[in-house]
């Protein structure tokens, strides 16, 4: 017998079914109740069979890494500890890799939510009341799209409400699941040509524990950045993030140091106001990983997120610097990528 989940969080979710381009689309309700919602489907799309479907090996070892279906290239965005602009900065590098891109197109990025308690990329992308996600013929979600990135987030399957602050409370077991669904029954491939998106950035939660586990286990990520301040208290959190990434097989790309400093107006001196950089520094050397950036203090930054205009898609003159870090930043990703080989592997979703 199924077990099924104690408490519905999720009471209802309206869903489009069918092509996101095509000229006709009908819409059905879907009850989220707690037939819906097991512990197999938290997210409570309707039952389909993605191929292969992600399972644990029966004799010992850890599943088969695979790529995600219709995604090239894989960058996480992490840190050991909360509230170190982790989020801030997956969504400005996503937009970064927009405009640095050295293919003789534009390319396709996307940014994947994978922060089940506490996501945060409706809201900085200006998503936060944009409605539910439609699904494919597939039953799979259609991202949302807002700046030119693809999205997709947990909470765009929020009850809505007017603080927009419904929480998620879930045993390990619905959040795992609930992670396999969100890495592979999104259709990142939807709209006109179909074509793989190029790079999807991962915002990933703070912390070593289950949600990077399942992604280092079950999916091939072509590298990783952690995004610490100049704290002790961030750097050990900092230490242990790259640990285990190293435990998961994740190449590093580096590190990224948020609110670096502060420079007033009145003045062209950079202020430390939490701590000496020379910390990040030592950090960095100890971990042999290269400093990416050094992101300042800059009002519009918080600002921009929750208006849901990042920094990346801002013109103050005040926002100059942090801008011409991540374009940096988005430099590096894309030549970190052109340096690595691709491995065969196959897909999942």
């Amino acid at each position: 017998m199924q077990r099924q989940a104690s408490a519905p969080i999720l009471s209802s979710v309206r869903l489009l079914i069918g092509p996101s381009c095509s000229t006709s689309v009908r819409t059905r309700s879907i009850h989220t109740s707690y037939r819906l919602r097991s512990h197999e489907n938290p997210l409570g799309i309707p039952r389909r069979n993605p191929n292969p479907a992600p399972t644990l090996p029966r004799r010992g070892g850890p599943p088969q890494k695979s790529r995600i279906k219709g995604v090239k290239q894989i960058v996480v965005v992490a840190s050991g500890k909360g509230g170190v602009g982790k989020s801030t900065v997956a969504a400005n590098l996503a937009l970064s890799l927009l405009t640095t891109s050295s293919l003789p197109r534009p390319p396709r990025i996307g940014l994947l939510d994978l922060d089940i308690f506490g996501p945060s990329v409706p809201k900085l992308m200006g998503l936060e009341n944009a409605g539910d996600p439609q699904l494919n013929e597939d039953n799979k979600l259609i991202p949302l799209q807002n700046h030119g990135v693809k999205t997709m987030s947990i909470g765009y399957l929020l009850p809505p409400n007017p603080e927009n602050d419904s929480p998620v409370v879930w045993r390990g077991m619905m959040v795992m699941k609930a992670v396999q669904q969100l890495l592979f029954d999104v259709d990142w491939t939807s709209g006109q040509g179909k074509e793989d998106l190029d790079v999807l950035v991962i915002d990933m939660p703070p912390g070593t524990g289950d949600v990077q586990l399942s992604l280092g286990q079950l999916v091939y990520v072509d590298g990783a950045v952690i995004v610490s301040t100049p704290q002790d208290v961030a750097l050990v959190d900092a230490r242990k993030g790259v640990g285990m990434f190293h435990k998961v097989s994740i190449p590093m790309i580096g590190l990224l140091l948020n609110m670096s400093h502060f420079t007033c107006s009145s003045c062209s001196t950079p202020h430390e106001l939490f701590g000496s950089s020379a910390k990040f520094e030592k950090a960095a050397n100890d971990l042999k990983l290269d400093v990416l950036g050094r992101l300042p203090l800059v009002t519009s930054v918080s600002d921009g997120g929750d208006a849901g205009r990042p920094i990346m898609v801002q013109s103050s003159k005040v926002g100059r610097e942090v801008r011409s870090t991540m374009r940096d930043v988005g430099s590096k990703v894309w030549d970190w990528f052109s340096r690595r080989s691709v491995p065969n592997l196959g897909v999942r979703g």
